[in-house]
């Protein structure tokens, strides 16, 4: 189908026929052997390697018409497949085939006083629906953990990727014929009309779970009108907590690191909550750096009774607002508290349930902070921008998740599985 010709009139059809694909495409990547699936992905790496020049002429279509379209500078670079992200794409699919196979893996299992043992096996979700925007290397990085973890997947780039993502899709294909597995285990929607989203989130019949990865608008669309499960966050409003007592050093740069290392991902600290007995001497010492980096700083009255005497500092009142707000800039929230009650009901009233951190050397605060904050990720003395698949050893991520079912927080192979509980015997019956 032609990506550019597509009518509305066409898209049910076409989903009807992906998700039918997909089902039976699922059946067979579930019995696939881990030496097949480590063929497939291995196969892609060479595969992305070998037709560098041809995924960057279509990636070209993209970016011509993105800058054509008026599309801002940072989305336009966010479209390009430069020499470094074809060969980190083809890095991925090497990465994803050393990763351990959770598939079949048997745990739990006991014997019970009947005769028979009782165990839980690790097995694929299924089918998963995943709709993302933008960056044209998440068709890879989905891709390759689908086929890992036995999967079968349909994804829905965005149209600002169309060619892109065509292309990448297309090799995806080749690699999982090449291993002797359905090319039908990954396909992409080939076209831009936004009924395809509509359709893909309502086939429960086909789609075990969707995957939203994209801006709060498209998050909020595919969860309140999803008709299978939805593994998503919406917010990263990620919370620094500094204690009463702290190792002053750390405490600054393990904030700094959580703030500005990167200001665009969902792990960066949006919120700075500071007990009143450090802020004298950790605040000055964060400001600086915040006015050296131009980090605007929202503040309660005691913060800003503080941060103003920092040469320039930029310090403003906070809102009601502000204390809810993922800025994804150069911005952060900042107030006093005077205990770390009162710092673990702020987090879990303003929250997103996404990552939030305290800088402590008081231990008991410290395991009280990790029991009763309720987020995905709860650290202590380190930084919020751990919370990624590759840094908690995952290997990869799809994305993160902050509901509670079926998986939290970094969404890796394990998150596309299930458990299912086997029971061995020897001819026992139930009396």
């Amino acid at each position: 189908m032609n990506a550019q010709t597509s009518t509305p009139d066409d898209v049910p059809a076409l989903m009807q026929r992906l998700g039918e694909a997909a089902r039976a495409a699922a059946t067979r990547m579930a019995a696939a052997s881990t030496a097949a699936k480590n063929d497939a992905l291995l196969a892609l790496a060479r595969l992305i390697r070998e037709q560098r020049a041809a995924l960057q002429a279509a990636n070209a279509k993209d970016i011509a018409a993105a800058e054509a379209a008026g599309l801002a500078a940072p989305m336009v670079d966010r479209l390009r497949l430069t020499d470094k992200v074809v060969e980190t794409m083809a890095q991925n699919g090497e990465e994803v085939a050393a990763l351990p196979d959770p598939v079949g893996e048997i745990t739990n299992m006991r014997r019970r006083p009947t005769g028979i043992s009782v165990g839980q096996m690790r097995v694929p979700l299924g089918v998963f629906g995943m709709i993302f925007e933008s960056r044209p290397n998440v068709t890879i990085e989905a891709s390759a953990l689908a086929i890992k973890s036995g999967n079968a997947a349909i994804l829905r780039g965005g149209s600002e990727a169309i060619h892109s993502n065509l292309a990448l899709w297309k090799l995806v294909q080749q690699a999982l014929a090449e291993a002797g597995l359905p090319p039908e285990a990954v396909q992409l929607v080939p076209t831009t009309d936004r009924a395809a989203v509509g359709e893909l989130i309502a086939m429960p019949q086909y789609v075990d779970v969707i995957i939203p990865r994209g801006g709060k608008g498209l998050i909020e669309r595919i969860s309140r009108e999803a008709k299978v499960p939805v593994i998503k966050h919406l917010d990263g409003n990620c919370h620094v907590y500094v204690d009463a007592e702290i190792d002053l050093a750390q405490a600054v740069s393990v904030t700094d690191n959580a703030k500005t290392q990167k200001y665009s991902p969902c792990n960066a600290a949006e919120s700075l909550l500071v007990h009143e007995k450090s802020a004298a001497a950790f605040l000055p010492a964060i400001g600086r750096i915040f006015a050296d980096k131009g980090v605007e700083m929202r503040c309660d009255a005691g913060a800003k009774a503080i941060l103003s005497d920092v040469p320039g500092a930029r310090v403003v009142d906070a809102t009601e607002q502000d204390w809810s707000e993922e800025y994804l800039a150069p911005i952060i929230s900042v107030k006093l508290v005077k205990s770390v009650d009162e710092a673990i009901a702020h987090i879990n009233r303003y929250g997103s349930h996404h990552t939030d951190a305290i800088l402590t050397t008081n231990h008991p605060n410290a395991m009280r902070f990790v029991r009763e904050v309720d987020s995905a990720s709860v650290m202590v003395n380190a930084s919020t921008r751990f919370a990624d698949g590759f840094e908690y050893g995952l290997g990869a991520e799809i994305g993160i998740s902050t509901d509670k079912f079926h998986a939290r927080g970094p969404v890796g192979l394990e998150g596309l599985t299930s458990l299912k509980f086997v029971v061995l015997g020897q001819g026992e019956g139930r009396r």
